[in-house]
């Protein structure tokens, strides 16, 4: 299997090295050469597999020769072993219409943790290969910074910079990353939004002088190897409900498109997926992508669910990719006119390729708490603010399925972490799992930097590792 940029410039790269780089060096996102497929006797074989054993299964194509099958089997074991649940990404019913895949029983209690724990392990497994270092930035908007912290902390050959907007991340969430004290964690909260730290990040990426010196790699969802983990729960829950002979819907709270695009993988892989709902809260870039056309960035407005207060969504680009007829040129050319004004409007052909699959709703902050209220009431079911994003969306768009097809709504939070905002909805107070209980005792360390590009990179040339054989600056 070999990988290739969306913008067409970049060098292709196998498995071991598309994990390692993170962003392509034309700054596009590297995404395989060919999907790969499986027929539907092969889906069909899958049903019932431990979910390490799926997983392993799934991953195997993207894989290649980079590891052998044996190794891929030892290493899904040790990821999906630490979750709290045996099913690990378990089904569950409201209704005679839909169900909840909850994602959030890994270490940190949200769905990033089901791709950096596996991600962690791949990391260690090539460095080690390499006998090299790597320096991992990074930047979150509240799960991503936990979950890969906690994937990677104190794992030797390995420094991590995780940046996040001061201020506009839950206190479960910020706790999550500032107490794990390991030498090399390291946290940053900067002045500004999380598309500020994004923005950053992807800048790193592209700093020579950054570059020469370090082994720069990323854990958002630019990263091809994070992003291949997720594709798994998808088929985990449609095989659940009755795939390969039942159509699935699925819907999903999203701001950076990573969870999402992973589900539009499967379907390209053969999975009958009938429908993508992507949720959005008021930071509606991608619903207005999907429904007008119109991919242009506005004003980053927080809100009660921080990890979708996005404006500039990075996984869009593979989705305008594939739906471009995956013309690098054209895309590159689409991808420098929104990074100089911030505005792209899709082609008629781009628009009609994400209708077949896509569709979308937005959901203003008054309707997630009528969801939440609705879930909590009439189910059972205490909802985090963003998994009620998507229940949102999946009640709004389910008249437009045929009556025979599930829809999935994926939970990506425990609603502990975001315990203020469900009290308000539901009057219930979720107490945190008794694994992470403690988390308001233990020690914070945290660095506060001024929301600026060179504050950040000074920092992280001060205090990285350089990568073997590096000039010292």
């Amino acid at each position: 299997m070999k990988y290739i940029s969306t913008r067409g410039q970049a060098p292709s790269l196998d498995f071991e090295g598309v994990t390692l780089a993170g962003l392509a060096a034309d700054g596009g996102l590297y995404v395989p050469e060919a999907w790969p497929q499986f027929t539907r006797d092969e889906i069909a074989a899958m049903a019932g597999l431990p979910y390490a054993e799926l997983a392993a299964r799934i991953m195997t194509p993207f894989v290649g020769e980079s590891l052998t099958p044996q190794r891929l089997r030892e290493l899904t074991a040790q990821a999906y072993g630490r979750f709290a649940h045996a099913a690990v990404t378990p089904l569950r019913q409201l209704d005679e219409r839909h169900w909840v895949l909850e994602l959030f029983h890994g270490p940190t209690l949200a769905f990033k943790d089901v791709a950096l724990q596996m991600l962690g392990l791949l990391f260690e497994e090539f460095l080690a290969r390499r006998d090299d270092h790597l320096t991992i930035v990074g930047a979150t908007s509240g799960d991503t910074g936990s979950a890969a912290i906690d994937a990677v902390a104190g794992r030797a050959k390995v420094d991590i910079f995780m940046l996040h907007p001061h201020g506009r991340v839950s206190d479960v969430q910020r706790r999550q990353m500032t107490t794990v004290i390991a030498p090399n964690v390291t946290n940053i909260a900067i002045d500004g939004s999380f598309d500020d730290a994004q923005a950053m990040v992807k800048r790193m990426f592209n700093d020579k002088a950054m570059t020469d010196r370090f082994g720069i790699a990323a854990v958002n969802s630019i990263n091809w190897a994070r992003l291949m983990s997720q594709v798994v729960y998808y088929f985990a829950a449609a095989l659940q409900l009755g795939a390969p002979a039942r159509e699935v819907a699925f819907a999903v709270p999203t701001g950076n498109f990573g969870d999402v695009f992973a589900g539009y993988v499967a379907a390209k892989m053969g999975l009958p997926v009938k429908r993508l709902i992507v949720a959005t809260n008021i930071n509606d870039i991608l619903h207005r992508a999907l429904s007008t056309g119109d991919y242009s960035a506005g004003t980053v407005t927080p809100t009660a669910a921080p990890s979708m207060d996005i404006q500039v969504s990075s996984n869009f680009e593979r989705l305008l990719f594939d739906a471009c007829g995956r013309d690098g040129a054209a895309l590159s050319a689409q991808m420098a006119q929104f990074d100089a004004t911030k505005d792209l409007q899709l082609t008629n052909a781009q628009r009609e390729a994400m209708a077949a699959l896509f569709t979308s709703a937005r959901c203003e902050p008054a309707q997630m708490a009528q969801t939440m209220r609705w879930a909590y009431e009439a189910c059972g079911e205490v909802l985090d603010p963003h998994t009620a994003i998507g229940l949102y969306a999946a009640r709004a768009q389910a008249g437009e399925l045929p009556a025979d097809v599930p829809v999935v709504t994926l939970a990506t939070a425990h609603p502990a972490k975001f315990v203020d905002a469900v009290e308000r909805a539901t009057g219930v107070r979720p107490p945190l799992p008794a694994r992470v209980g403690d988390l308001f005792e233990r020690e914070e360390r945290c660095e506060h930097l001024p929301g600026t590009y060179e504050a950040v990179a000074a920092y992280v040339a001060d205090h990285a590792t350089p990568k073997t054989g590096a000039k010292e600056a």
